[in-house]
């Protein structure tokens, strides 16, 4: 089968572990199928989840899957933040973690249509240069601002310490960000959900097969339902 095949077509629902990058998933996905492969979106190496890797013909349908809301749980350490707003940055000083009633607070203002500086370590150009190059040679700039809406995002616990959040967001929210506002890091983050496309039915990359892939017609008419439903 020629390396860059338009068949097997499809979608594949991928658990991602903690570790790899994204793109070495795609890679691992790609052997298996010996089609080319493309992503709806990737995930930072030390977090977990839901990936949508499309299959073949299927590549041409990134740009309806893009854009989709996403779900993660994420926990947070509230006594300490880091360069990057999660685990592989530069450790800052500990503090004294917000107590619940201004960690309520501070969850209220994240909520809605809201406004946050893009981490520092993140894919975005400044000045025609990935921002995470320029922070790993100590270079400081000014961050971009990014609009984003945050659905929901709520506590499934708290222990003074860290809080787990379970979160609802459009897509190009950064997790990092609300886990910076909030005075702290991420120390772990799960995707649970693409638009309508659950982790649950998603399997891990080395047991996926070409019949795990999704038929492009039953993507696009699970797009169109959810986009339906608002909020969804």
């Amino acid at each position: 089968m020629p390396p860059r095949a338009l068949e097997p077509a499809g979608v594949a629902l991928v658990d991602k572990p903690r570790g790899p990058s994204s793109f070495a998933v795609v890679a691992q996905i790609r052997r298996v199928t010996g089609a080319r492969t493309g992503h709806a979106g990737t995930l930072d190496p030390f977090a977990s989840g839901l990936l949508l890797l499309l299959s073949g013909r299927a590549t041409k349908l990134a740009p309806c899957l893009v854009g989709l809301d996403k779900r993660y749980v994420t926990e947070i350490d509230l006594t300490r933040d880091t360069s990057s707003g999660d685990p592989e940055g530069e450790v800052g000083e500990s503090r004294a973690p917000p107590g619940e009633a201004e960690l309520r607070e501070r969850l209220e203002r994240l909520r809605g249509e809201i406004e946050l500086p893009i981490p520092a370590a993140s894919a975005v150009k400044i000045g025609g240069e990935r921002a995470y190059r320029l922070a790993r040679r100590g270079v400081e700039v000014e961050m971009p601002v990014r609009r984003s809406t945050v659905h929901a995002l709520d506590v499934m616990a708290y222990t003074g310490e860290t809080v787990t959040l379970d979160a609802h967001v459009s897509s190009g929210t950064y997790i990092r960000s609300l886990a910076i506002a909030l005075g702290g890091h991420c120390a772990t983050l799960r995707r649970t959900a693409v638009g309508p496309f659950s982790v649950v039915d998603a399997v891990a990359p080395e047991a996926f097969t070409a019949e795990r892939l999704l038929a492009e017609a039953d993507v696009l008419a699970q797009v169109e339902t959810a986009r339906a439903v608002p909020g969804a």
